[in-house]
């Protein structure tokens, strides 16, 4: 267990050397056993800076990004957030450290389900877990102060964007399909006001929906 936590750190200590400052986001990636997250046949590779294979096709991303996406949103404590990507429900966890409500959308019911309950097993139960088309983001619980998008658009969906609250921020990867994609940070300035930021290169899985890319065949 000591070992564990001392990777942890080490972690969390190589992501802060890389540039990461938002001493929130390190206390939370301390926290949070990463190791929880990842598959049993990665656990060796379960704090190395680098995306993991996960069930059904998709990954857990580099802890970097993790981190850099985190920051960008600018997290406080009493603020509502959508995650777009569950996957094993990481970033979920790392959020409800964060601030005030999580709500995560993953388009895989079998990913969904197995997130809510290793999410509620460790203590995060509070974590809002659907199963649907993330690309449309979830009105109900909408305006949100933060959005973080774990895959890669054509751009940022029209339905995210009405669903940012003034002030907000939105973390998202966009690109081609198979050109170079880039991570973006979109701020809600006015009704109708977005700034975008380059936040630099990236490589995500796509994201799939009505206001992403369509579906591919298995």
């Amino acid at each position: 267990m000591a070992d564990v936590r001392m990777a942890r750190r080490a972690m969390v200590d190589q992501i802060q050397a890389m540039g990461v400052t938002n001493r929130r986001v390190l206390a939370a990636m301390r926290k949070v056993p990463r190791e929880a997250f990842v598959p049993a046949a990665q656990q060796d590779n379960a704090h190395a800076d680098k995306a993991l294979p996960l069930a059904e096709g998709q990954t857990i991303s580099q802890p970097y990004i993790v981190a850099l996406m985190l920051e960008a949103i600018a997290p406080r404590p009493d603020h509502n957030v959508l995650e777009i990507g569950t996957g094993s429900g990481y970033v979920a966890a790392l959020l409800a450290e964060l601030v005030r409500s999580v709500v995560t959308i993953e388009r895989r019911e079998g990913l969904a389900t197995s997130a809510r309950a290793r999410l509620a097993g460790l203590g995060y139960g509070s974590v809002r877990v659907i199963a649907g088309d993330g690309t449309l983001g979830y009105p109900d619980a909408a305006p949100y102060d933060g959005i973080i998008v774990s895959a890669f658009g054509p751009d940022v969906p029209e339905a995210l964007r009405e669903q940012l609250a003034i002030g907000g921020r939105l973390a998202m990867p966009v690109g081609s399909s198979g050109a170079a994609q880039r991570l973006v940070r979109v701020t809600r300035q006015g009704a109708e006001t977005y700034a975008t930021d380059d936040l630099g290169a990236v490589q995500f899985v796509p994201l799939i929906g009505a206001q992403g890319w369509p579906p591919q065949p298995d």
